[in-house]
């Protein structure tokens, strides 16, 4: 999967609709300090489903809704959506997606504290977007994005931090996922065993029912 487009409204400095072409190889985008270079990694992080604010450079999760200036209102809603061109090399999508040569995920949310998330302008769970990324090296937690700073935690992180990055790279997270999920059910199950076990030892026979 590779990010193809990013378009961005109401999010941060960006208050009016603004589109970001990645049509090349290498691309660069360069201004002074504070002109909103940096708002466009936030946005891809927002728009894959990062939940922490302070990842984000906020206090909360509000803070990425534009919030006026002295000759523009605030907006009431922040959206962003991303597309990735969908080559299907190596990249285990869910089957639902498989056949889209473009797959556009999007995330508003609004100043009343609703938030949607979309997958081909279909209304999705954020357990949806976090799947679909799952296995592909992109996602607020994996290696794809590397920021100012990443490159000397990485090398400096705890074992168990770096193989996380590791396993994404070579991509068994989502088999992983996967896998607890199934542990998650079974074990469900087997409590729900124990219980109608309980049920059943406990209340009374026929025989006994009928005799009292």
């Amino acid at each position: 999967m590779k990010i193809k487009r990013l378009e961005l409204s109401g999010f941060k400095s960006f208050v009016d609709r603004t589109v970001v072409h990645f049509d090349r190889a290498v691309m660069g985008i360069v201004g002074p300090n504070g002109c909103g270079k940096s708002n466009i990694v936030d946005a891809i992080r927002w728009a894959m489903g990062e939940q922490s604010a302070k990842n984000l450079r906020g206090r909360s999760m509000d803070d990425v809704i534009f919030n006026g200036s002295e000759t523009r209102p605030g907006a009431d809603v922040a959206e962003v959506t991303l597309s990735f061109e969908n080559d299907n090399e190596g990249i285990d999508l869910p089957i639902e997606y498989k056949d889209y040569p473009e797959i556009a995920v999007t995330r508003r949310l609004f100043r009343t504290g609703e938030s949607e998330y979309l997958i081909n302008k279909t209304q999705v769970r954020l357990k949806d977007v976090t799947d679909l990324f799952l296995g592909t090296g992109v996602g607020t937690k994996a290696y794809s994005i590397v920021e100012q700073g990443k490159i000397g935690l990485i090398v400096s992180a705890k074992p168990e931090d770096r193989r996380l990055l590791i396993e994404e790279a070579a991509g068994i997270t989502k088999f992983k996922s996967k896998k607890k999920q199934a542990e998650k059910k079974m074990e469900m199950t087997q409590q729900n065993l124990l219980r109608v076990g309980c049920l059943l030892y406990t209340s009374p026979s026929p025989r006994d029912r009928t005799r009292s």
